[in-house]
């Protein structure tokens, strides 16, 4: 029999960044994928899917504290567990 848990439902609103107040630690533990216009997207830092955007990185550039700088990116978001066998 397989007991493992399954994953926590996906939030609508979910960032990477610790100091956010949309960090969920427990969601994040899980392969997350968000679906972006229809394409797969690995390098998502933040997303929401009611409002239908996600921030992703500018390249290499950062910020004065480190931080990569983000931009915000509009259309139909879907995200969802990678499937594991």
């Amino acid at each position: 029999m397989n007991d493992t848990p399954s994953p926590p439902t996906l939030p609508d609103h979910l960032s990477v960044d610790p100091k956010s107040p949309h960090y969920a630690p427990a969601v994040l533990e899980h392969d997350i994928v968000i679906r972006f216009n229809g394409n797969e997207r690995h390098d998502v830092e933040e997303y929401c899917v009611s409002e239908g955007w996600i921030k992703v990185a500018v390249g290499k550039k950062v910020d004065r504290h480190g931080k990569p700088l983000l931009i915000k990116l509009k259309g139909k978001v879907e995200p969802f567990y990678r499937e594991t066998t």
